[in-house]
């Protein structure tokens, strides 16, 4: 169903019929499929709902309608248009940042938060070589990337998958997602993070090292961290039963 915000429209999807809603959103331009498998185990006991943030997948944001702020604003959009009032909201890598900005700026209207390996910011430094080569040669900078992303034996599928989700961006949009985040210096700040937290991440993350998240589950107070071993960047594609296992336990004691 596409929904309407910000003047354009966003791709969204809705699986399951459970009682408790859990509301996922993608990293860099990565689209709802992220959360494709997850959401398959989970809808028997969850109501997931994803979307195409702006940037991604089939959203029809321009390049030049990216923004941090509108990537919130797009969330609350999703939310509105679900009727959904309170849900556990999950972001992988970038996305990560989006829903601790959403968190911390409605914290009502959220249960719990999850994060798989997130970052807080995008940086020139961490991100620029992304954005250039956006710019330059995107086929050949997302094939780097989803290799770099899924070191997994047996997972050239999951790679394959990987870049045609990632292609579908326009190049100009996979940069200004990150650049509009560094030249506006946005950070989000893991101590006002008020709702129960769960840090997911792979140990053999290559694009965003596991101390990362360590540090983060550090600073949200009372997060829980899980530690995927043998796991790359994205194991919602590649250990999605892992990641919902860890979800579902969560979930059981914290929410």
């Amino acid at each position: 169903m596409f929904v309407a915000a910000g003047g354009f429209l966003l791709n969204t999807v809705e699986f399951g019929i459970g009682p408790l809603t859990f509301v996922a959103h993608g990293g860099w331009v990565g689209s709802w499929e992220l959360w494709q498998e997850p959401f398959q185990l989970m809808q028997r006991r969850w109501r997931c709902i994803g979307y195409d943030h702006r940037g991604a997948g089939a959203s029809t944001f321009p390049p030049g309608a990216v923004s941090p702020e509108g990537l919130v604003d797009d969330l609350f959009a999703v939310l509105d248009h679900y009727g959904v009032a309170q849900c556990v909201l999950a972001g992988e890598s970038l996305g990560a940042l989006t829903c601790v900005l959403a968190v911390t700026r409605r914290p009502d209207r959220f249960r719990g938060l999850v994060l798989v390996d997130g970052v807080l910011a995008a940086t020139r430094e961490r991100t620029g070589r992304l954005v250039d080569g956006s710019r330059a040669d995107y086929p050949r900078t997302v094939a780097a990337f989803v290799d770099a992303c899924v070191p997994e034996p047996d997972s050239e599928h999951i790679r394959r998958w990987g870049r045609q989700i990632l292609l579908r961006a326009e190049p100009e949009a996979a940069a200004r997602i990150l650049e509009s985040h560094y030249e506006r210096e946005v950070v989000a700040n893991p101590a006002e993070v008020t709702v129960p937290t769960l840090v997911i991440h792979g140990r053999d993350d290559a694009i965003v090292p596991v101390a990362v998240g360590e540090a983060m589950a550090a600073a949200i107070p009372g997060a829980e961290l899980v530690v995927l071993a043998d796991t790359g960047h994205v194991p919602t594609l590649t250990r999605p039963r892992d990641v919902v296992a860890a979800i579902d336990r969560w979930a059981a004691g914290a929410l």
